[in-house]
């Protein structure tokens, strides 16, 4: 691939003050962005600024915001009739409603307005992308951001190049997404692209089944909740967003794809009543009912997931991302299909099929249905593996683990390759560990498979340090035990501002089994490594980059160069400030028996709040893992060390109660 360079945004446009549009302008000012508002009429105008300032208040009324900062973002959306002001706009999205006239019309106002090298997007749910950039001026500039409501909270975007679309926009647009906390998937340009095309049949399918009297619409959604895991049922969302948009949805995806996407005809009625749907109270059903509707809801998904396959209009795991992030399922397609099993998702697909006499999907076997968690890039000589598992915070989990050994062997043996950046998608370089997979094995009294997933991740950990290739981390959010010592395998270790480095293991009973006692002391040092594994506090880029941890903090201007191997001047390393000095003296010169005495009264430059506050905290940590972090640190006899004691440490009552508490309260150790 060739040099992709991203544009500086500074100024987002967005065409269209309604729901969604003044969603998007409000989540660009979130982000830091000027962003200009068009509209035709100021009525329009008025009311998208009120929704904004209704959503805002709303989320400063739970703590989210404070005035000052609902007062700045609103201070950064302009609401203007006139297309001249969207001049400076780096970016414009085009977020008026379905009418393919009006949208030609406006791209035609966006380009007069905008400078060449701009990008124009289209927030369409129902045309083509590629049909719509004949319409712009500049078609190679053009790209479909297909967002989800609600814009400001829904991480979600799917990506759509048209036929035009050149590679600097599309990557553009990738990461102008991550840099506003926005989870990409990139899809063809199909109708429905990935989540609509899954998503309004399975509201459909819900209205089939009430229609042929299976079960009331309570009952139903309460089925399909428990099933899917989702917050609310199919009648509900429809309630929610409104009946007219799924039956126009569905009556769309019924004019590309033929029968089987037909609107049920009772949604045709309600839609043209234009009322919601009257859910009523669940009466319960019996299993015989609940079985017939989890197969019709199950199959339906599968078998349009399986049609999606079959069109290469994504990925299984784009799929189980668009489910879990823009639908907030709990248990996504993929996800599904791999504990229901090969054999019964054919059978439920099959039933679906046959009753609308359609071709079973060929990509329905389990090889297909392999989840993707990692995006790999070349730009010039340089290899970028991203972790994308961002509804999962891309934590390591042994899909992960085989993915990244696979891709880092393959570009780790490309003579091309000269550099290998490793970064993730989302919130999250890695957050540690899958939780889950270490919980469900204590329990089933399998420790063995923990230390087998830990020696295996040691081992791709070790390749990784010892590659001849350059390895550079670009840490671009929480990288929290794991992920923290997945960072440190790397040659150079750079940071965006807003990134987190951790180690809080100790607080869930455990210690660091990735090589974290062994390799952060070769970067910090014995005594600020003791202060971070024993306390477990959050470090920002900033702080890190004080001590030594890391080698630069980075913009997102910084980006683009970074994946093409040109890497920011990385400062040589000075004496500690007074501050970092006096913890790491704090940590060499009193071993961990005497910080954690009631007693304890030390002589140290730090201030009694600082030092109070840090014993305090290493009080509060499961004692045996402490104790046992603080032997493999003094030690130091490499990452494979810290296999040793891998089962003792899961063996014991405060690996169990503090892997489970995690997203709540702390538990009280025991030190059994």
């Amino acid at each position: 691939m060739g040099k992709h360079v991203m544009m500086e945004f500074t100024h987002i446009g967005i065409v269209g003050a309604g729901t969604m549009g003044a969603a998007l302008a409000q989540k660009f000012a979130q982000e830091g962005f000027q962003v200009v508002m068009i509209d035709r009429e100021e009525r329009f105008l008025e009311r998208g600024l009120e929704s904004i300032r209704s959503t805002l208040d709303a989320g400063r009324e739970r703590g989210i915001f404070t005035e000052e900062q609902v007062d700045a973002i609103m201070g950064r959306v302009n609401a203007s009739t006139d297309y001249a002001s969207l001049a400076p706009c780096q970016l414009t999205v085009e977020a008026v409603f379905e009418d393919l006239d009006v949208k030609t019309d406006v791209f035609r106002r966006i380009c007069e307005a905008v400078d060449e090298s701009a990008i124009v997007a289209t927030n369409t749910s129902s045309f083509s992308v590629s049909a719509l950039s004949r319409a712009v001026a500049r078609p190679e500039r053009f790209i479909g951001l297909h967002f989800f409501y609600h814009a400001a909270m829904n991480r979600l975007v799917e990506i759509v190049r048209a036929e035009s679309t050149s590679d600097e926009t599309f990557q553009s647009a990738m990461l102008l997404m991550q840099q506003c906390g926005k989870d990409p998937i990139i899809c063809r340009d199909v109708n429905g692209f990935v989540v609509n095309r899954f998503f309004v049949p399975w509201l459909n399918e819900s209205v089939r089944l009430y229609e042929e009297e299976v079960a009331g619409m309570a009952d139903i959604d309460a089925v399909c909740r428990k099933v899917f895991g989702c917050g609310m049922g199919p009648f509900a969302l429809m309630n929610a967003t409104g009946v007219p948009i799924a039956y126009h949805s569905q009556q769309t995806l019924h004019e590309a794809f033929g029968a089987f996407y037909r609107p049920a005809e009772r949604l045709r009625e309600q839609m043209e009543r234009n009322e919601p749907w009257s859910i009523g109270e669940e009466t319960g059903v019996d299993a015989a009912v609940e079985e017939r509707i989890r197969r019709r809801m199950l199959g339906v998904v599968f078998l349009v997931c399986g049609q999606l396959l079959d069109e290469n209009v994504c990925t299984a795991g784009d799929i189980n991302r668009g489910a879990r992030i823009g639908l907030r399922w709990k248990h996504g397609p993929a996800e599904l299909y791999h504990v229901i099993g090969e054999t019964e998702v054919r059978a439920m697909a099959s039933e679906i099929a046959s009753a609308w006499d359609i071709d079973l999907p060929s990509s329905l076997n389990s090889a297909a249905w392999k989840q993707d968690v990692l995006r790999v890039d070349r730009h010039d000589s340089t290899g970028v593996i991203v972790v994308n598992r961002p509804e999962d915070l891309n934590a390591f989990n042994p899909l992960v683990a085989s993915q990244l050994s696979e891709e880092f062997e393959r570009l780790e043996g490309d003579p091309a390759v000269g550099t290998i950046v490793i970064t993730g998608q989302g919130k999250a370089f890695m957050a540690g560990a899958d939780i889950k997979f270490f919980i469900d094995h204590i329990v089933a009294g399998t420790l063995q498979e923990i230390v087998s997933f830990t020696k295996a991740g040691q081992e791709l950990f070790r390749r990784i340090d010892d590659s001849g290739k350059k390895v550079v981390a670009l840490v671009n959010g929480l990288a929290l035990g794991g992920g923290f010592e997945l960072a440190l395998t790397a040659d150079v270790i750079l940071a965006l501002k807003h990134a987190v480095f951790a180690f809080p293991e100790t607080g869930i009973g455990i210690y660091p089994g990735l090589g974290g006692t062994q390799r952060t002391v070769k970067r910090v040092g014995k005594g600020l490594t003791k202060y971070l594994v024993y306390t477990g506090d959050f470090v920002s880029a900033r702080k890190a980059l004080e001590f030594g941890l890391i080698d630069a903090v980075v913009g997102w201007r910084d980006v683009p160069a970074v994946f093409r191997g040109n890497l920011p001047a990385i400062q040589e390393r000075t004496d500690l400030s007074g501050y970092w000095q006096g913890i790491r003296d704090l940590f060499e010169k009193y071993p961990l028996s005497q910080l954690v005495d009631v007693d304890f009264q030390p002589e140290t430059t730090l201030d009694e709040k600082t030092w109070r506050g840090i014993v305090k905290r290493i009080r509060r940590k499961a004692p045996r893992a402490l104790a046992l972090a603080e032997r493999l640190i003094d030690a130091q006899e490499g990452p494979e060390s810290e296999l040793e004691h891998l089962e003792e440490i899961f063996s014991t009552e405060d690996a169990l109660a503090g892997l489970r508490s995690v997203g709540g309260p702390p538990p009280a150790f025991s030190g059994r």
